[in-house]
C-alpha cells in the first residue's frame, strides 16, 4: 500500500515541478487593468489543480505516513526509531 501513495506522491511532485514556471509567469501584478487580471485568472483556472505544490503531501519514502516527517530526508520517526 505504501508503494501505491508513494507513486502517487511521485507523479504529483513531478506535475507541480512541470507547471511550476507557467505558476510563475501569471502575472499578479495589482497595477495591471481588469481586463489583464481576467485573462490572468482565465490562464490560472487553465491548469490543472494536481499541478499545486499545495496539493503535495509530505509522505515517508519507506512507508508512506503523512505524519510525523523529517522533511529534509523524507522519512518518518518511525523509521528512525
Amino acid at each position: 500500500m505504501s508503494e501505491k501513495r508513494n507513486i502517487r506522491d511521485h507523479k504529483r511532485r513531478l506535475l507541480a515541478a512541470k507547471y511550476e514556471l507557467i505558476r510563475r509567469k501569471i502575472c499578479k501584478d495589482p497595477d495591471l487593468t481588469s481586463d489583464m487580471r481576467d485573462k490572468d485568472r482565465y490562464k490560472f483556472s487553465k491548469l490543472p489543480r494536481k499541478s499545486s505544490f499545495a496539493r503535495v503531501r509530505k509522505r515517508c519514502l519507506f512507508t508512506g505516513r503523512p505524519r510525523s516527517i523529517y522533511e529534509f530526508f523524507r522519512i518518518s520517526l518511525i523509521v528512525v526509531d
